[in-house]
């Protein structure tokens, strides 16, 4: 009738549970009932006014289905202390076998305390375990950990290293696990097939699914999140006005979804019909909007054959009709319903062993999947493409560094666009009176040293424009050529319309890594305005045709050039904000942050190995930054978008150290924006403090700790004319409402 889904190493436990499971069959027989696995298949054709309660033992769901003319108390409480012993077993079985897990994922011998001290730090054993690579790669990546701030000396990290290349070395077998080992996609659900009866009542009316024109006029519907950003314009703005300044002191939170998931966690939910849409790792979550009920999980075990640039990260997925998008971090492109979590199709966009990972989330236009590649670090070639939304099929897709026979190529010195970098790991936006989609693109490859890729690297650190129909670029406008300083530009491009020089103008609003807001011509890319909103000292002013000039010291150096901002820049990943009520552009901003950036030898590209070309500091006199740790910050700006003028600002974090997480994105990190028309501001930072602001203002509202960092988009929803707002933290999703 039911398996207690146990692991296969502790056989003794095991047959004492399915000895309690043939107990618990008689207590049903004498109830004269059916206690019923929802994880074992559908559940059809039962009345719901039979439902006499949900049990839930270990991992598992049970639904009771009991006889109404229940007689026998004696029976029902045997049947209840019954299910409580077995509950109690399953559960200290499985953690027990957990912990036995954990304990033998790794391998005894010299390196392994050295691992545990400088990696776990930072990665999950996971994260380590998965990998396999050989000395040389393992070599590539400490070194690179230890440039970006794990400390060992240099007989630990040769020690590391050999503990490395012998355990988790190319030769190795990969961990048993069904789903790693075959590439097979699971779905652990309440029947990804069908949803229980009991279920099956609570379920919103999806109606005909979300249409490309809900998408369109997505501002019609604010109760839902429709996209990654809210809407097409990526305002992060929404219309709902529940909460307003003088009642969001009465903000409290209504649900906790704990996330089975210790990497970073930069997952934005859609809210679609009362459902939440959410991700931990590459599982896709429904949970429903007002309790955070779990509707069905579905399991995905990526197969990462190299190493990623900044862990185990996914961003958020798209919905088109009534089927879910996700870009996995191994490369496919995943269709599932989104009522079940089936899954519908999964096809191969790049490869992994190049290189290549996707931790962007898609976005649907019209019948097109969208979606960009990254793993410039490992020299992988940029690109954005799109996939046909009912059967998986590419459509177009545009490279961001321009090779032979496309336009820029001429920027590229000999064959350099090859492993030219140009990622695409943020979602760009759309403008349906133009068809056109607009995209950031990260930085060029090698990071660090442009020498082997002389030229401005098109279309490395710029926005483009591009035709949703066939890919086509349209325009584009470079803000950094030849960049050597790590600034991806994929920030988010927001569209909008302001009164530029009297007149109604369509723009792009952008605040790129550079630490610069830019505001363009949407129609013509034209450059319009740039201007620096945190300091800086790489830019000497601008050409008439919005080219930067750089200082005569703002390039590389094998000795090391001291730069503003540093490498994670004067914003990152983290959404702005247009409010189009208040007129303000508000973007969290990283003042005062420096780099010391050293040029290193670029050695010839092998597949799956470091291709930066990020050299290390050699002498002691020489800091990697400058500056007083009061001195540097994180700050919510409110800047006027036709001048970039400072309106306000709101310190969140200061220093590196202030941070409950390891790791560097909570070490450079902040939430997103979200703002309402109610006028209030939502955001977060990395010491845990997630904080309502007056958006005209900046004064404080409301504020609540949550004990770990925000470093992705809250966003807002509703149900039943009741406002909620949603935030990750640490490794929890955190959903408040009023009073």
């Amino acid at each position: 009738m039911m398996s207690a889904d146990l692991p296969s190493n502790v056989p003794v436990e095991i047959a004492k549970c399915r000895a309690l499971q043939l107990e618990l069959q008689a207590c049903e027989q004498v109830m004269g009932g059916t206690a019923i696995d929802v994880f074992n298949g559908p559940v059809k054709n039962l009345n719901p006014a039979l439902l006499q309660r949900e049990m839930h033992v270990g991992r598992r769901r049970f639904v009771i289905f009991a006889d109404c003319r229940e007689r026998n108390h004696q029976a029902m409480m045997w049947f209840r202390r019954i299910c409580v012993s077995l509950q109690v077993l399953v559960l200290a079985v499985s953690a027990a076998s957990t912990i036995a897990q954990t304990q033998m994922d790794l391998p005894a011998g010299p390196g392994r305390q050295v691992l545990e001290r400088m990696c776990t730090r930072c990665h999950t054993l996971t994260d380590i375990t998965r990998q396999r690579r050989n000395a040389r790669q393992w070599s590539d990546t400490v070194r690179d950990m230890i440039s970006r701030g794990a400390v060992g000396s240099d007989a630990e990290v040769k020690e590391l290293i050999a503990y490395l290349a012998a355990h988790f070395g190319q030769g190795e077998a990969a961990p048993a696990d069904s789903s790693s080992a075959t590439g097979k996609v699971t779905a652990t659900s309440p029947a990804a097939l069908s949803v229980p009866a009991a279920v099956e009542d609570a379920w919103p009316d999806p109606a005909a699914g979300v249409t490309p024109e809900r998408l369109i006029h997505a501002d019609a519907e604010p109760e839902n999140w429709l996209t990654f950003a809210g809407s097409y314009r990526s305002q992060h703005h929404s219309l709902l006005k529940e909460i307003t300044p003088y009642n969001a002191h009465n903000l409290e939170l209504k649900w906790i979804f704990q996330a089975r998931w210790l990497d970073p966690y930069e997952t934005t939910p859609l809210a679609v019909n009362g459902v939440l849409y959410t991700m931990q790792g590459d599982d896709v979550v429904a949970l429903d909007g007002t309790t955070g009920r779990l509707f069905w999980i579905f399991r995905y075990t990526p197969q990462v054959q190299h190493g990623l640039c900044c862990g185990l990260i996914s961003r958020g997925l798209a919905i088109l009709g009534n089927t879910l998008y996700m870009a996995a971090l191994d490369d496919r492109l995943i269709a599932l319903d989104a009522k079940t979590g089936t899954l519908l199709w999964n096809v191969k966009v790049a490869d992994n062993a190049e290189g290549y990972t996707m931790t962007i989330a898609p976005l649907a236009v019209h019948g097109e999947v969208i979606v960009g590649g990254a793993g410039g670090e490992y020299g992988a070639r940029g690109f954005i493409a799109a996939y046909d939304a009912h059967y998986g099929k590419l459509l177009w897709r545009f490279n961001s560094t321009a090779g032979p026979g496309e336009p820029g190529h001429e920027t590229w010195g000999g064959d350099s666009w090859r492993h030219g970098g140009g990622s695409v790991w943020l979602t760009g936006s759309y403008d349906p009176d133009t068809n056109l989609l607009f995209w950031g693109i990260g930085n060029p490859g090698p990071d660090y040293n442009g020498d082997v890729r002389p030229g401005d690297n098109l279309y490395t650190c710029s926005m483009v424009a591009l035709d949703a129909s066939t890919g086509k670029l349209k325009w584009y406008y470079q803000a950094n050529p030849h960049n050597e300083f790590d600034w991806d530009a994929v920030q988010t491009p927001v569209l909008a319309t302001i009164n530029w020089e009297g007149e109604p103008r369509k723009v792009v609003l952008w605040a790129d890594r550079n630490g610069f807001y830019y505001v363009l011509d949407r129609m013509t890319g034209k450059f319009l305005l740039g201007k620096a909103f945190v300091n800086q000292t790489w830019n000497d002013g601008f050409t008439a045709q919005g080219r930067p000039i750089l200082k005569p010291s703002a390039k590389s150096s094998t000795t090391g050039t001291m730069i503003h901002p540093d490498n994670q820049g004067g914003t990152n990943w983290f959404a702005p904000s247009f409010d189009p009520e208040t007129g303000l552009f508000y973007v969290n901003a990283r003042e005062n942050y420096s780099t010391l950036f050293v040029k290193g030898d670029v050695k010839e590209y092998e597949n799956g190995d470091r291709y930066d070309g990020r050299g290390q500091n050699r002498s002691e006199r020489t800091p990697m930054a400058v500056g007083a740790d009061d001195d540097e910050y994180a700050a919510v700006r409110a800047l006027d978008p036709q001048t970039g003028t400072l309106r306000w600002q709101y310190k969140l974090d200061w220093g590196n150290s202030l941070h409950t997480f390891y790791g560097w994105q909570t070490t450079a990190g902040a939430a997103g924006i979200l703002t309402t028309a109610g006028g209030v501001l939502f955001t977060g930072g990395r010491e845990g403090y997630f904080v309502a602001l007056d958006a005209r203002s900046g004064t404080l509202l409301w504020k609540a700790d949550l004990g770990g960092p925000m470093i992705m988009n809250p966003m807002t929803y509703a149900i039943d004319g009741k406002q909620y707002i949603a935030i990750n933290a640490g490794n929890c999703l955190f959903v408040f409402g009023l009073r």
